[in-house]
């Protein structure tokens, strides 16, 4: 078991803390809190033991949970990276690009592991169609999510969208050449809704759509490839998966036959992948400690981390320019 130790003991340090506690990989040491009056009733409440002093905590720990504000995220993984610790750090990487790419020559530096909780990649309805998703041409995205204060302090690309743009960067093998965006802010000083497009190198386009400010959630995305449509609804955890192939000469009364302008026929057929059961955050942080245990490559490492922030920030860039962004 690693001694693991979580930086921040909000809302999802404290589901942190429950699932460490649960797990078989790891040994729950300690939390630290910059707020010392929420430590401590943490403490009392659940029984975790608070440490008052963030040094103390990461020297006692082999891995570090981050799951502090955005803008802690960099001054807690580089105390810990220093140390030697692996780092499990909550989405976005760190606040800037500069941030995480000293992150990057930290983890190299230390010989430490690194891993960014973009949950979504273990939605188990993502999981179940990801490998059927190939060098899709067109996505579109939907994030909605009802007004919730927490999250706020960071534009809705930061808070929601970024989930779609990590997803979307880790099924398509392809640089980002051209970014169109806009963003309104209705009731934070940040903007509250959002919509880019992404244009891909190898002609492939993404159009994301976030709100925090909606009347009800919705997290679907689509996605568009040569004879075939796949649909994740990563709220409801299903998928329909919708495919095409040559039509048969003597089709069958029920086939679904559609015929183009040259006369080519195909038939539309369907596929229900089954859909398991998890909890992904638990599995995020276990499969990083697998990773950490057999020497392998983290499934959402560093790098791909501030691949996600790069993207997001260049959106954010588009935003104040009114222009795309290249």
């Amino acid at each position: 078991m690693l001694k693991v130790g979580v930086l921040g003991a909000g809302h999802l340090g404290k589901i942190h803390l429950r699932l460490l506690h649960e797990s078989k990989k790891y040994e729950l040491i300690g939390f630290y809190d910059a707020d010392a009056i929420n430590g401590k009733k943490v403490a009392d409440e659940f029984g975790y033991r608070y440490f008052d002093n963030i040094n103390k905590l990461i020297d006692e720990v082999e891995v570090v949970d981050i799951v502090t504000p955005t803008l802690s995220h960099f001054d807690c993984a580089k105390k810990a990276i220093e140390r030697g610790k692996h780092i499990f750090i909550e989405k976005p990487i760190t606040h800037t690009i500069e941030e995480a790419n000293e992150l990057l020559e930290l983890e190299k530096k230390y010989g430490v592991k690194g891993q960014v909780g973009h949950v979504e990649r273990y939605n188990p309805a993502f999981m179940a169609v990801k490998r059927q998703i190939k060098n899709p041409m067109f996505i579109e995205t939907h994030r909605l999510a009802e007004f919730n204060p927490r999250g706020t302090d960071v534009p809705v690309v930061l808070d929601l969208m970024i989930h779609d743009i990590d997803a979307i960067l880790s099924v398509v093998d392809s640089e980002v050449r051209q970014i169109n965006a806009s963003g309104v802010s209705v009731i934070s000083k940040s903007p509250d809704i959002a919509n880019a497009r992404i244009e891909f190198a190898n002609g492939c386009v993404a159009n994301l759509t976030s709100s925090r400010i909606s009347l009800k959630n919705m997290r679907k995305s689509r996605f568009f490839q040569k004879d075939a449509y796949i649909s994740v609804d990563f709220l409801e955890k299903k998928v329909e998966v919708v495919k095409m192939k040559d039509a048969p000469e003597s089709p069958g009364d029920f086939d679904m036959i559609l015929q183009n302008a040259e006369g080519e026929k195909k038939q539309i057929y369907f596929e229900n992948p089954d859909v398991g059961q998890n909890n992904a955050i638990l599995d995020e942080l276990e499969t990083f400690a697998d990773a950490i245990t057999n020497g392998t490559e983290p499934i959402v490492s560093l790098e791909q981390g501030t691949k996600a922030l790069k993207v997001a920030l260049q959106i954010i860039a588009s935003f104040d320019t009114r222009t795309s962004v290249v």
